[in-house]
């Protein structure tokens, strides 16, 4: 102990005589400047932490404000986008409601069951002035007819349905025939041998109790050979029939 601490001082008697800091000295320093930085972060985590205790209130109720202003902006964003689709539709009706006197816009309020029978319900019955066999059209093209008229709302038969049964006419080349329904498609029936159909002709209404000629059924995507005497196309209609919303009665 006597030889370590004659050591010591001789260390530092000279540090003290060449003017250069003591090896001692240096450690001790290092010591303590390592030990005052934890306990300053000791302490500053501790006021930390107390800062965050006494905001936590204060950070739920701004979180909570911040959800709840996000779920009015999610309802009004909504809103907005089914505003825009409505007036989209509106706008798709606009030129058959100025072309057709006295034509009704109705909106479509009801779907049929999967593999029922193809009719939808719309909103306007005999007090807007609908009646059985009125012709309906939506923004491309013909949709339907009318089956039934109550007051308030009507069934509108889909052009698809087996029960419907429109005359029709190939544009190019006026060929004439009868479209009737075929469950996701139409088939153009008792078109004369001699009609040279192709694929991509159009089919539009022939004049008849439910529409005028000229409204368009829809597009011929195959062409079949049925008898000696007549052939059959398929037609694919204008009008997605599953994106309906609003349409135009077409009073006889």
């Amino acid at each position: 102990m006597i030889i370590a601490a004659a050591l010591v001082a001789l260390l530092q008697v000279t540090a003290a005589r060449t003017g250069t800091p003591s090896p001692l000295t240096a450690i001790a320093t290092t010591l303590g400047i390592g030990i005052e930085a934890g306990a300053s972060n000791a302490v500053g985590a501790v006021r930390s932490g107390g800062r965050t205790a006494l905001s936590l209130p204060a950070l739920r109720a701004q979180n909570a404000a911040l959800k709840s202003e996000n779920v009015q902006l999610q309802r009004e964003n909504a809103r907005l986008h089914e505003a825009l689709a409505a007036s989209n539709s509106q706008l798709a009706v606009q030129p058959q409601l100025q072309s057709y006197a006295g034509a009704i816009e109705a909106r479509v309020i009801g779907f049929p069951p999967e593999g029922g029978i193809q009719t939808v319900t719309i909103d306007k019955g005999t007090r807007s002035g609908v009646a059985r066999d009125d012709g309906v059209l939506a923004g491309p093209g013909v949709i339907g007819r009318v089956i039934e008229a109550s007051p308030f709302t009507s069934q509108v038969a889909l052009l698809t349905d087996f029960t419907s049964t429109i005359p029709a006419l190939v544009q190019r080349g006026r060929y004439w025939g009868i479209a009737r329904g075929n469950a996701d498609s139409v088939r153009l029936e008792y078109v004369s041998q001699d009609a040279q159909l192709r694929p991509g002709d159009k089919v539009v209404t022939a004049e008849a109790r439910s529409f005028h000629s000229g409204a368009l059924l829809g597009t011929i995507v195959k062409i079949e050979r049925d008898s000696a005497l007549y052939q059959t196309a398929i037609v694919k209609p204008a009008v997605d029939f599953s994106t309906l919303d609003r349409v135009v009665v077409l009073p006889r």
